[in-house]
């Protein structure tokens, strides 16, 4: 797969391009395309997920969750962004870079959710690869960390795909859907990331 990448620098300006998909920031004007995606595609991210609030998609919890993700980026502590399509400028869904760590460790997690409807068809591995150029190539990472359940066999092909390594098994590791989970832990450093064909 060839991903042609762009970015436009500026925290609130940047998008990654490829074929058929544009990786930016979250805005204001998102809150109702994401409530409803979020909503409908529920049962399938459940499983996966911390547990919902019950006010998780009004406009106010949108607009200081958005606050709160400005604030991270402006700190370089934490990097969201929306999954669109680029045919029609329909959002799919989210990937977040968190847990950024320079100095030394120069690394960061990666977590990552798409709507139901739009699962399977390759926009997450299309996505993800733009993130991680951006990460290596523009963010200066040198390691960048990725966890899912043992029993999410997608999460875990997507991560092969894109080049991940696993590395670990980590017992209790998060809170997901009300209980600890135990999690497979997988890495990819700047030695193991090529630019795709």
């Amino acid at each position: 797969m060839s991903v042609l990448h762009k970015s436009r620098l500026g925290r609130d300006k940047l998008h990654l391009l490829g074929p058929n998909v544009r990786v930016r920031p979250p805005e204001g004007q998102d809150w109702q395309a994401w409530a409803e995606l979020r909503t409908a595609s529920r049962n399938f991210l459940t499983p996966w997920e911390p547990a919902w609030a019950n006010d998780a998609h009004s406009r106010a919890t949108y607009r200081r969750r958005l606050r709160r993700q400005q604030r991270d980026a402006n700190d370089d502590v934490s990097y969201a962004y929306f999954l669109i399509r680029r045919s029609d400028d329909t959002l799919m869904g989210g990937i977040t870079l968190s847990n950024v760590q320079r100095g030394v460790a120069q690394s960061c997690s990666v977590g990552y959710w798409i709507g139901e409807s739009f699962a399977g068809g390759g926009y997450m591995t299309e996505g993800l690869t733009c993130v991680l150029e951006h990460c290596f190539l523009v963010l200066g990472m040198h390691r960048v960390e990725a966890a899912c359940m043992p029993n999410n066999d997608a999460s875990q092909a997507l991560l092969m795909r894109c080049g991940f390594r696993r590395e670990g098994y980590a017992r209790k590791y998060l809170k997901i859907n009300s209980g600890w989970r135990d999690h497979l832990l997988f890495a990819m450093i700047a030695d193991d990331w090529r630019r795709p064909d």
